[in-house]
C-alpha cells in the first residue's frame, strides 16, 4: 500500500455475519492501520530524501489468512512473509484477492524454484547463486521478479546480507540476468533503541544506493524501516517499510 502525505486509511468491510469478537477485531486493525499511516505521513514530511511517497509491506508471518483478508479490507495490498509452505498455503486461500506477495526472509536453494514462481518480490538476495536460480526458474508466463538485494549493514554475524564492500560486483551480476528486475536494496540493521544510530545505518544505506545508480540509474527502492524504527528509515528515504506489529500487534496474541 503506498503511503503519500494526502493518503487516509480505507474504511474496513467488515461482513455484517461475523461473530462480535471478529468484528472487534477488525476495529483494533483498523485503529493500527490508521495510526501506522499517520506515522508514516509525518516522517515523509519531514523526510529531506524521500519522494513523498512511501510503500507499506505488512509482514504476516504466522498471521492467518483471515487476519490478511481483514487487513486487506483496510486498505493494504502488499504482504510480506518469510516461511515458504505457510505463505503457499495463504496465497491459495487468498486467490480472490489483488494481493502482492513479498519474499523477506532467508532463501534456501531448494526452494528458489517456488518462490521464483509464486511470488511478484523477493528482498532477501544476498548471492549471486541464488539470484542465478530465481532468474532460471522464473515462469516465462510472468513478469520478471522484482528483487532487493540484502545488505548487512551492521555487520552482524547472525543476519544475512551481502557487505557493502561487496555489493557493486553482485550488482553488476544481477543486472545480467534477464528474468530478475533489480530494483534497489534491503536491510535489517541491528536493533538501537537511539534514534540517531538508527538514523545512522539507513544514512549507510542510502548513500550505498545513490552510488550504485552510476552502475543502475534505475534503482528506485530502499526496503528499510519496521514497527520500531520507521521513522529514521523514511528519514533517510526509505520507499518502503516492511512491518507486521504495528499493523497486527505482538505475535502470540
Amino acid at each position: 500500500m503506498a503511503v503519500s502525505p494526502a493518503t487516509s486509511l480505507l474504511s474496513c468491510r467488515p461482513d455484517p455475519e461475523s461473530a462480535n469478537i471478529r468484528a472487534m477485531n477488525e476495529l483494533q486493525l483498523s485503529n493500527n492501520i490508521a495510526k501506522l499511516f499517520e506515522r508514516v505521513r509525518r516522517s515523509a514530511e519531514k523526510s529531506q530524501f524521500g519522494t513523498g511517497i512511501v510503500n507499506v509491506v505488512a509482514i504476516s508471518k504466522t498471521r492467518s489468512a483471515e487476519d490478511i483478508r481483514a487487513a486487506h479490507a483496510c486498505g493494504l495490498t502488499d504482504f510480506g512473509e518469510n516461511y515458504l509452505q505457510e505463505a503457499l498455503a495463504k496465497m491459495h486461500a487468498l486467490q480472490d484477492l489483488p494481493l502482492v506477495w513479498h519474499f523477506v526472509g532467508p532463501i534456501q536453494s531448494n526452494k528458489t524454484a517456488a518462490i521464483a514462481a509464486h511470488f511478484d518480490w523477493v528482498h532477501s538476495v544476498d548471492r549471486l547463486r541464488v539470484a542465478r536460480r530465481l532468474s532460471e526458474q522464473r515462469p516465462a508466463h510472468l513478469p520478471p521478479l522484482q528483487v532487493c538485494l540484502q545488505v548487512n549493514i551492521s555487520r552482524e554475524e547472525s543476519k544475512s546480507g551481502v557487505s557493502l564492500e561487496e555489493l557493486p560486483g553482485l550488482v553488476h551480476a544481477v543486472l545480467e540476468l534477464p528474468r530478475l528486475n533489480l530494483r534497489g536494496l534491503m536491510a535489517i540493521p541491528a536493533a538501537d533503541a537511539d534514534s540517531g544510530q538508527q538514523q545512522q545505518a539507513f544514512r549507510q544505506m542510502r548513500e550505498a544506493l545513490a552510488r550504485l545508480r552510476s552502475l543502475a540509474p534505475d534503482l528506485d527502492t530502499l526496503s528499510m524501516g519496521m514497527s520500531d524504527d520507521l521513522e529514521a528509515a523514511i528519514m533517510e528515504g526509505a520507499t518502503l517499510i516492511r512491518t507486521g506489529t504495528a499493523i497486527f500487534g505482538p505475535r502470540g496474541r
